[in-house]
């Protein structure tokens, strides 16, 4: 192991609880032993995940976040016996790992929730939320500190807990603890004080408007969560350690309204001078360990950092926050495992806490160990498996069904919480793949038919793998998307795959002539607009990112979807002027980008002013201008380049055939994880 990494491998304590090593994993959401969104069980699914994170080396593993009472069925989460009684074997078989486990729990989401059209519909109409209340109660789970706007849903307000609701969850979290700890799990953490979930609605004065004993003063707006932990070791026992997670600052300037990284900002949420008396008085309460970032829903970057945040985003305040106790403090948020390790060896930080890298490479703990660094598959922070909770002007969470319910995934690891379906089963009758396009698509069906057995040919008509992505990782704060197409062309090296490079396949019968199955993985190319009147006149996004052939300051985006605003966001980085006219109703007005993305680019492009012409569209492209039509009329928009930005249309080869099958986006335009889950589902039926 290189040395620099070796501070993270030293043990250290929670309370009683000795942890053998540094590094944490976050809850993430789906990734629970009991079930998501639905009533409690033991989930197979999940302590497979979390079982192969601990024989990986993670010290403690905190599974995803488990509501105190069920959000469907409205079950308490101490009363399902049969749970915890699957639980002790699994928890005796988990500690011959030598990691400890700490059951992440979590007093609802509140105004946080996020609701889809119809949960919405019943959470504003009093009636029909009773008749559905058996089975899911909205306004119970959308209730909070006060009546607040939902981050999700327009004209849905949360209504305020009465002290009986209160009091009953802050018992059953005492319960519930106890049985957790009779089962053998090492502790409990308590989701809390954190991303403006429902107990920091609680603690957070702007959300809070109470008169009662949770409401007014700090000590009052933190009763809930101090009352929580008291009734932990109440019932669990005093020496039964208890985590917290906690924002140390919610970065947040309203509602629906997060701050920029660089931005100075008056604080609508929890502030830095509050934090530094807040984090004393849940210590003082019982608290063991804070397990923190920044952050609320309404700033959601921060919680859940895209790539346009730096690394190691929350470390500075994480580490000041640390002088004003004494118990051990880990930061989360974008963390280099490198600088972790000098942190932690200068004593200025107890523990790093990672979560989407443990989805993303399974063995990346002893990749450390071992040396093999280089063999690490790095996470995108693109959230389009494990958290696309999606959201544009004036919808709800527009996730799929299936997304909701199936949380934790990973777009570049399809075996990840769902190992059943995505598996690499050794073929009993090898053979020769063609593969047409080095793509990120291409690239990853080798890998996968390799592994299985087969001897894939991958035919590329450049220079180099990484087709369209090396396009979208030519932007300048696109280091971790450089990253993985590094990652690719070592493993494809290694795997001694055979590579074509300059040639250009365009007659699939001649490449079957020779191989027994052909895989198209030929992309896509840019829409293109020829009766807007001079188009032809417009660059592509490889001419601006890649060839770097558009010239000037004011260029002008045709289309405002993901592609534009992060092309615009690497532009104000270089000191240019970007512009975006965009037809919809908002930027990234589109399903399945997570929130976290694209509420960043919307409050960066409002942040530096960039002018968005929305409802609107380009009539007319000349030397120098774009004729813009808005709802107020046509407007001469002086600029240097216009960019096509409005799409990509599939580009396949060729005709579907028994032995010849389509891969990413020649199939239909889409993201990482439809191209990476195609190839697999592709690959393993050959």
């Amino acid at each position: 192991m290189n040395p620099k990494y070796e501070a993270l491998f030293t043990p250290f304590k929670i309370g009683s609880v000795e942890i053998p090593n540094r590094i944490v994993q976050c809850s993430m959401g789906g990734t629970t032993l009991f079930g998501w969104l639905e009533p409690s069980h033991f989930d197979e699914e999940g302590a497979h995940f979390l079982l192969q994170r601990a024989k990986d080396g993670v010290g403690l593993v905190l599974p995803g976040m488990q509501v105190i009472r069920d959000t469907m069925g409205r079950k308490w989460l101490d009363q399902n016996r049969q749970m915890y009684r699957v639980l002790k074997p699994y928890m005796d078989e988990y500690h011959k790992t030598g990691s400890k486990l700490f059951i992440q729990l979590a007093g609802g989401f509140g105004r946080s929730m996020a609701v889809t059209p119809w949960m919405a519909a019943l959470g504003r109409n009093k009636l029909l939320n009773k008749l559905a209340s058996p089975i899911v109660d909205v306004q119970y789970s959308c209730a909070s500190a006060s009546e607040t706007p939902n981050r999700w849903a327009d004209n849905l307000m949360s209504r305020p807990f009465t002290v009986e609701e209160i009091q009953e969850m802050v018992w059953h979290f005492g319960a519930t603890a106890k049985k957790l700890r009779e089962a053998g799990v090492d502790g409990v953490e308590i989701h809390a004080v954190h991303e403006g979930y429902n107990l920091d609605q609680f603690a957070i004065a702007n959300m809070n408007f109470r008169t009662d004993q949770y409401g007014g003063s700090l000590e009052n707006r933190l009763r809930f969560a101090t009352e929580i932990v008291q009734e932990i070791h109440k019932q669990a026992g005093d020496d039964f350690p208890v985590s917290l997670r906690y924002s140390v600052r919610s970065c947040t300037k309203g509602w629906r309204k997060g701050a920029m990284p660089y931005e100075e900002f008056e604080e609508f949420g929890r502030d830095m001078a509050e934090s530094e008396k807040a984090v004393k008085i849940l210590q003082d309460a019982g608290y063991a360990f804070l397990n923190c970032d920044n952050g609320t829903y309404d700033a959601w970057y921060w919680a859940h950092p895209p790539q346009y945040m730096p690394d190691n985003c929350n470390l500075a305040d994480v580490e000041h926050i640390r002088q004003f106790i004494d118990i051990p403090v880990a930061c989360a948020g974008r963390m280099d495992p490198v600088k972790a390790a000098e942190e932690i060896a200068a004593g200025r930080l107890d523990a790093v806490a990672i979560a989407r890298q443990n989805l993303v490479d399974e063995n990346w703990v002893t990749k450390i160990k071992t040396g093999r660094e280089d063999e690490i598959r790095p996470c995108i922070r693109c959230h389009n498996g494990c958290f696309n909770f999606s959201k544009y002007e004036g919808t709800e969470n527009l996730q799929s069904l299936g997304d909701s319910l199936h949380l934790g995934r990973c777009a570049l690891n399809p075996p990840t919480m769902q190992h059943k379906r995505y598996k690499i089963v050794p073929t009993k009758t090898p053979k020769k793949v063609a593969i047409i396009g080095g793509g990120v698509g291409g690239m990853e069906c080798a890998l996968v038919l390799t592994r299985r057995g087969h001897k894939p040919v991958i035919f590329e008509k450049e220079d180099q793998l990484g087709g369209l992505f090396l396009t979208a990782s030519a932007m300048s704060f696109k280091e971790n998307d450089k990253d993985l197409l590094r990652w690719y062309r070592n493993e494809i090296d290694k795997a001694g795959v055979e590579i074509r490079y300059n040639t250009e396949v365009n007659d699939l019968n001649v490449i079957l002539r020779n191989f027994d199955e052909v895989i198209v993985c030929t992309g896509s190319v840019p829409r293109t607009l020829p009766s807007i009147p001079g188009f032809d006149k417009t660059y592509t996004f490889r001419q601006l990112l890649r060839e770097k052939a558009v010239k000037g300051d004011k260029i002008l985006f045709l289309g405002g979807g993901q592609s534009s605003c992060e092309a615009a966001y690497d532009l104000i980085l270089k000191g240019k002027h970007p512009i975006i006219v965009e037809y919809g109703n908002d930027l990234v007005a589109a399903q399945a980008t997570c929130l976290a993305n694209t509420s960043f680019l919307r409050d960066a492009m409002e942040y530096h002013k960039v002018p968005v012409y929305l409802h609107s569209t380009v009539t007319e492209i000349g030397d120098g201008y774009a004729i813009v039509k808005t709802p107020e009329g046509e407007i001469k928009v002086e600029c240097d380049a216009v960019i096509n930005g409005v799409g990509f249309i599939p580009a396949p080869l060729g005709e579907k055939g028994p032995h010849v099958h389509r891969v990413g986006d020649c199939v239909a335009i889409g993201n990482l994880r439809t191209v990476i889950w195609r190839a697999w589902d592709v690959c393993m039926r050959i």
